[in-house]
């Protein structure tokens, strides 16, 4: 007869940025009885996870379960909402698509737009037509967050948050702090190996020796823990992301949009979050763009320029640290994927959590689906570089593996194969594609569809994108109104 086994009695978390402090959240609500220490390294700006001004729509869904209230974030941290996500010259100059999130689209106008809109016209181009709800919104500037307890005609479209990372990691804080998770501050001198694979404890300068029975590297890059393990290794992406430079602005004048930008120029790419307290701008570049000429890309002073070799742990969990985002995987920060896939790890971890005592099958289980999430970011971004336009700017390279097998079948048969732990679901992904510039295959369906059934599905399309219409505010007034509020109520 089993026994149920010990909780681990104490877990260190290492990282002092927004990645580090929601990992202390979670394992202090997920074991209550369980201490939790963070120990604080400031991150470098290199450690892009935790300086992320917004994630995708799966951090909604992990604020929700940690008891982290989207009002607060709104009210506190500078939040406000993304719909879409622009592409502007990946195709060619001019060039522009969209992506937005969720199933946007019924099977039978996917069909019909992967017939009509394929020779060379993008998803969300043809005739005008626009390619989702969130897009209609986004496009006429209406927007609020539906009441969850009650059906509207916005309740079905998925969205990402954006805050101030300052902001966003004082809210944090101090949620971490009624908690009663623990804090150390200080940098690690050295970590002292234990029995097998586990390390014993680590020794924090002028704070001394700490043990614990599980330990999570939120590092950034550096990975802290998990490079000093014996196992340690490294598998390389350069063949697939060239980008090797990136350059961070400094946050211009405040911009109030449902929308963000991710644009191909001549020397590399270049990222836009728009924000209530800035616009945050990133640019990206390959080997031999010199700094002069990157600056006058970006268009700004940076505040920053980083070096970049891509890649990720061959296994994130070792003995008893694993490694949660930056600290497992470097990678360019072209969309929001690094602090998604953070917050999928820490997902993960949750449902893996060890006992004092780790079995072997959990670790290996693990390793594996978060092998999978790091891999499907990793192939989510080959497809920028796959277009002939990435190509022109960071040179030619083979299309491999997972992403010529995604290609092949979006643009012979119109669909994306299935794929466990990707970032983004099949749809978005052939969202995504389509944004891109990459033309959908027709797939037989399509060649036997039902004309009447078509039409009917673009009519109900039609009536539900006029009713969102009437149904949102424009959204500038509704952040303005939703601010004031909370203001009279504080003064």
């Amino acid at each position: 007869m089993s026994e149920p086994r010990d909780h681990c009695r104490r877990i260190v978390v290492v990282g002092d940025g927004q990645v580090g402090i929601l990992a202390a959240i979670a394992l202090r609500r997920a074991l209550p009885v369980c201490q939790v220490v963070l120990v604080g390294q400031q991150p470098t700006p290199a450690s892009f996870a935790d300086w992320s001004p917004t994630a995708l729509p799966f951090t909604n869904k992990l604020h929700d379960r940690l008891g982290i209230e989207e009002s607060e974030i709104v009210l506190r941290a500078g939040g406000s909402y993304r719909l879409i996500t622009r592409f502007d010259n990946w195709d060619g100059k001019g060039s522009r698509g969209t992506l937005s999130y969720g199933e946007v689209l019924a099977p039978e106008l996917k069909t019909a737009f992967a017939r009509d809109w394929g020779g060379g016209r993008q998803v969300g181009q043809g005739e005008g037509r626009q390619g989702s709800l969130a897009e209609v919104l986004a496009d006429a500037g209406r927007f609020a967050p539906p009441p969850p307890d009650q059906p509207t005609p916005l309740s079905d479209i998925d969205y990402a948050l954006r805050w101030n990372p300052g902001a966003y990691r004082n809210l944090l804080v101090e949620k971490a702090q009624a908690l009663q998770v623990q804090y150390v501050e200080g940098t690690i001198e050295r970590v002292e190996p234990g029995e097998g694979a586990n390390i014993a404890a680590i020794v924090i300068a002028e704070q001394g020796r700490i043990e614990a029975d599980l330990f999570v590297d939120c590092s950034g890059p550096a990975a802290t823990l998990l490079a000093s393990h014996s196992d340690f290794a490294l598998v390389d992406w350069s063949q697939s992301l060239p980008t090797r430079t990136i350059y961070l602005a400094q946050p211009t004048a405040p911009e109030i949009a449902l929308e963000d930008r991710v644009s191909l120029l001549d020397k590399g790419w270049q990222t836009r979050v728009a924000g209530r307290d800035g616009v945050y701008s990133t640019l990206g570049v390959g080997d031999g763009v010199d700094r002069n000429a990157a600056l006058a890309a970006l268009g700004m002073p940076a505040v920053a320029a980083i070096g970049l070799t891509p890649g990720r742990a061959r296994a994130p969990w070792l003995g008893n640290i694993v490694a949660l985002g930056d600290a497992s995987a470097r990678f360019e920060p072209l969309g929001p994927y690094h602090l998604d896939l953070a917050h999928r790890q820490l997902d993960l971890l949750l449902e893996m959590l060890p006992g004092r005592e780790i079995e072997p099958l959990e670790r290996a289980e693990y390793n594996r689906r978060s092998v999978l999430m790091m891999e499907g970011v990793h192939e989510m971004l080959a497809f920028y570089f796959a277009r002939p336009a990435a190509q022109d700017v960071f040179g030619e390279r083979a299309v491999q593996g997972r992403v010529a097998e995604v290609v092949d079948q979006f643009e012979r048969r119109g669909r994306i194969p299935f794929r466990e732990e990707t970032p983004l679901s099949s749809q978005e992904q052939f969202g995504l594609l389509g944004a891109l510039g990459f033309e959908p295959g027709v797939p037989p369906a399509a060649r036997a569809a039902n004309q009447a059934i078509e039409e009917r599905a673009k009519a109900e399309f039609d009536a539900a994108a006029r009713a969102a219409l009437r149904f949102a505010p424009p959204y500038g007034q509704w952040l303005a109104s939703v601010s004031q509020r909370s203001q009279e109520r504080a003064g």
